[in-house]
């Protein structure tokens, strides 16, 4: 298979991205200056053991790759909503090691004690079972510490900004598991993203559903052709800004698949699950890996660089077709990060 780079120039620059035939290796004698893995879907319940035990092999693999990592994101669908499932995280983080520095993202599942009666079971038809979206959003923010869903941490230099959904079905039966932005947040993450591209290096966003029509499973019917409400204003701000890398989950799609990486105006990547990943047959459609399946990511960030690589924490071992590398230049000034964008495909 011919190795495809897909290159793009920023005005005094050029960022570009690896396709995944081309394995992602660190220039030798460099260390990496920020490194951090990307988990998400982890759907930890009180009583499902197997998300516990993937979760903690999955940290484990971690940990043995790298016991000196910067941070842990832990990108949405985190547990069921409950604050039993939160307990049981907790436990989890304590028990096994991981970096001291964990981001979280409020993800669709987070408001899922909703959907479950008094005696904890399932209820659909008592939805919202006397929950609220206010009460399932102050148990996960007492889980993070955040004062609110939307936040920015500074870590070695490098800005992460967490987005997250502020309503559920509650409020309207139409939203669905897609993410609400209110105007508050998408007004602060504009300020946000004026003041940190002045820094010129790149910013990591972090938000549990994807943009319709990027990454894998996002195209065609149903919750994934939205993901984001407030999708069309949401792309408008990040594409403004070239140097934004944008992480997903939702999809569950493994990491093989072609579209983990996509570009459209600035990078998104899909984090596939620790807890189930999915996959496509021949004709799209989405089913369920084997039982033992759970993929992540794994980040290091280098001086003109990013690598991003897929990670399958059942057979400890990278996933080839999701190794990349985003190259970005240097820039002098906020100016050029925001000139004109052009493609170039080499085969």
């Amino acid at each position: 298979m011919k190795q495809r780079i897909l290159i793009l120039a920023l005005g005094l620059g050029i960022l570009m991205v690896n396709a995944p035939q081309a394995a992602a290796k660190p220039e030798e004698g460099t260390k990496p200056l920020l490194t951090f893995p990307v988990l998400s879907d982890l759907h930890v319940q009180a009583w499902n053991r197997a998300s516990h035990t993937k979760l903690a092999r999955a940290l484990a693999d971690l940990h043995t790759l790298n016991p000196a990592a910067d941070a842990l994101v832990l990108n949405g669908d985190l547990t069921d909503g409950r604050q039993r499932d939160y307990d049981k995280l907790s436990d989890l983080l304590r028990q096994v090691p991981h970096p001291p520095q964990i981001l979280s993202s409020i993800g669709n599942h987070e408001f899922y004690q909703s959907w479950h009666g008094p005696s904890s079971r399932w209820n659909k038809e008592g939805f919202p079972n006397g929950e609220t979206e206010q009460a399932s959003i102050s148990r996960f923010l007492k889980f993070t510490g955040e004062k609110k869903v939307y936040y920015t941490k500074n870590i070695r230099g490098y800005d992460f900004i967490v987005l997250g959904s502020e309503r559920y079905r509650q409020s309207d039966a139409d939203y669905l598991e897609d993410a609400y932005l209110s105007d508050e947040q998408l007004a602060w993450l504009r300020t946000e993203l004026q003041r940190l591209s002045l820094s010129g290096k790149p910013v990591f966003v972090f938000l549990h559903q994807p943009l319709p029509n990027s990454v894998s499973g996002t195209s065609g019917c149903c919750v994934n052709s939205r993901s984001v409400i407030q999708h069309e204003e949401l792309k408008k701000l990040l594409a403004a800004y070239p140097q934004i890398i944008l992480f997903s989950g939702h999809t569950h799609l493994e990491l093989k698949l072609q579209r983990t990486l996509v570009r459209d105006g600035f990078v998104m990547v899909n984090s596939s699950s620790v807890e189930q990943p999915w996959t496509e047959d021949e004709r799209g459609t989405g089913k369920p890996l084997g039982p033992e399946a759970s993929e992540g990511l794994y980040v290091e960030v280098y001086a003109s660089k990013v690598i991003i690589r897929g990670r399958d924490f059942h057979k400890q071992r990278w996933i080839p077709e999701a190794e990349f590398t985003v190259q970005v230049p240097a820039v002098t000034n906020a100016r050029s990060l925001s000139g004109g964008v052009t493609f170039a495909h080499l085969e």
